[in-house]
């Protein structure tokens, strides 16, 4: 157990939606906070919100938002306590926990130890699997084994089965295997992919498990013995293996599943000695059964929806945490109630293989009203560009039953504008309207080969024709527009109707 250390100075090291997270969870509590950014984030909202600001350099994240140095050196020149890592960059090195506790600054998050127990997949298999946790079968490749060795482990492993990079995620690294003549390929490609990203080309191969579900259990851990599991966020619906819709609670557990799932967590948890919040992930089969599949040993993304079922603030917990606090409620974990779902809105054309959309965002309009959260870090004039991810914003829905959170949902999806950019909000909107998805049985394979419906497209060419016609005669014959009192033309109501159904486009 260990003594309380106030934090009164919170530097943030992370940028974009999270960091605007990180700076209100801080000002509730009454903290001072520092943001840091680059060059490419100089007018960004974190900055304005935040009561300090450092400059950490160019908009390349190895010369910026990944340099420990510079930012231990905004840590001293602010005078700032704690380090927030929010998700992503740092979040996940123990080689920064370690220069911070080095420096004397208090990381917001596990220790390093925990860190690397649970970062790399193959040593956290290794180091849940004492406690009961059930893993996927799977297997480790021997460094130097010959094609034959190989093969001959890929078999005993059994097929379909997955090649995945030890370090990362976000699907990089990763290949799927269907029979051993694909194995040696899938795995140079799997290695070199891992190595790129992550610096480390390091594989290992997985039992791959027919119609899974993604479903993780949020858990919370503090330093006076507590360690408690707050229900589960069902996160199937996925596109090149990163999320993209989340819902709580699954409408897949029953209370039976849901309970030893929870268990499970708790155990992964306390494994490795974990404090602060952290996610447990499992796979769930088509049979019920459900295996480990890794811990993120940071917040996540998705973690609102938790929020909103328990009403409770899972950053000021992590802060509570950090200051050597017990979890504010103890081991009496809230009972949760209704249904969250939460939608990724992201800069990207989702029916043009997921390009990036760069632009300049025009009259920004965001949803409101009842259960309506949103979570981000956009405002008019703001330039999209292609220097980070390009998640922009987070809606986030409850009510009372799941039924009235999807309709809920769509109602604020229809109503959120980001003009000058292209969003994946049709996408969100279409999977909303998804047979497997309304009835709540789905996998991950949903948004396989998803593609705007061929009517949509059909109905834009009249509409554009007309469009076209029109402006045609109106420039041959100098006709002076529409008094105020005049009905609109056909193909103006017409457009406006496609308006009304969503383009989100520039």
């Amino acid at each position: 157990m260990s003594a309380p250390h106030p934090i009164t100075t919170l530097l943030v090291a992370n940028r974009g939606e999270i960091a605007v997270r990180v700076i209100r969870a801080a000002h509730e509590l009454g903290m001072r906070t520092v943001a840091v950014y680059s060059d490419a984030d100089r007018t960004s909202l974190h900055v304005r919100m935040a009561h300090e600001a450092v400059r950490l350099g160019p908009a390349a994240p190895s010369e910026s938002y990944l340099r420990i140095d510079r930012i231990l050196e905004a840590c001293k020149a602010t005078g700032a306590q704690a380090v927030h890592p929010g998700y992503g960059f740092l979040a996940e090195s123990a080689e920064f926990v370690e220069a911070c506790e080095a420096a004397g600054v208090i990381f917001v998050g596990p220790s390093a130890a925990a860190m690397r127990a649970m970062g790399d997949k193959i040593s956290a298999r290794a180091t849940v699997e004492p406690s009961g946790v059930p893993v996927v079968p799977g297997a480790t490749l021997t460094e130097g084994a010959d094609d034959a060795a190989i093969l001959a482990t890929a078999c005993g492993v059994g097929f379909p089965q997955l090649v995945k990079a030890s370090a990362g995620g976000g699907g990089k690294g990763m290949r799927l295997v269907r029979e051993e003549g694909e194995v040696l390929d899938a795995i140079a490609r799997a290695s070199g992919e891992a190595l790129t990203a992550f610096g480390d080309g390091t594989v290992y191969l997985e039992r791959f498990i027919e119609e899974p579900r993604h479903v993780e259990i949020q858990v919370l851990a503090d330093n006076h013995g507590t360690t408690v599991a707050l229900g589960e966020r069902e996160c199937s619906v996925q596109r090149r293996h990163q999320k993209v819709i989340e819902e709580s609670p699954s409408p897949a557990l029953t209370p039976e599943l849901r309970a030893r799932m929870e268990a499970a967590a708790v155990a992964a948890a306390e494994s490795c000695g974990y404090r602060s919040a952290g996610t447990v992930e499992f796979l769930v089969g088509a049979d019920g059964g459900f295996h480990f599949l890794e811990m993120n040993t940071r917040i996540q993304v998705e973690h609102p929806i938790t929020e909103m079922c328990y009403r409770v603030d899972l950053l000021a917990e992590q802060l509570r945490i950090a200051q050597g606090l017990p979890i504010s409620f103890g081991r009496d974990v809230p009972v949760p109630a209704g249904h969250a779902i939460e939608a990724r809105i992201c800069a990207e054309d989702a029916d043009h293989g997921f390009m990036p959309s760069t632009g300049t965002l025009g009259a920004v309009q965001l949803p409101g009203g009842p259960g309506v959260r949103c979570d981000g870090h956009v405002y008019v004039g703001q330039e999209v560009g292609l220097d980070y991810d390009n998640m922009l914003l987070k809606l986030i829905v409850h009510a009372d039953d799941r039924a009235t959170a999807i309709e809920r949902m769509k109602r604020a999806l229809w109503e959120t504008r980001l003009p000058g950019i292209t969003t994946n909000i049709p996408l969100m909107l279409r999977t909303l309207d998804d047979p497997r998805f309304t009835s709540g049985h789905y996998d991950t394979s949903i948004l396989e080969g998803s593609a705007p419906p061929a009517e949509e497209a059909a109905d834009l060419v009249p509409v554009i024709a007309a469009a076209l016609a029109m402006h045609r005669r109106v420039r041959r014959t100098h006709v002076p527009p529409a008094s105020p009192g005049t009905r609109p033309a056909p193909w103006v109501q017409a457009g406006r109707s496609w308006w009304n159904r969503g383009t989100w486009g520039s």
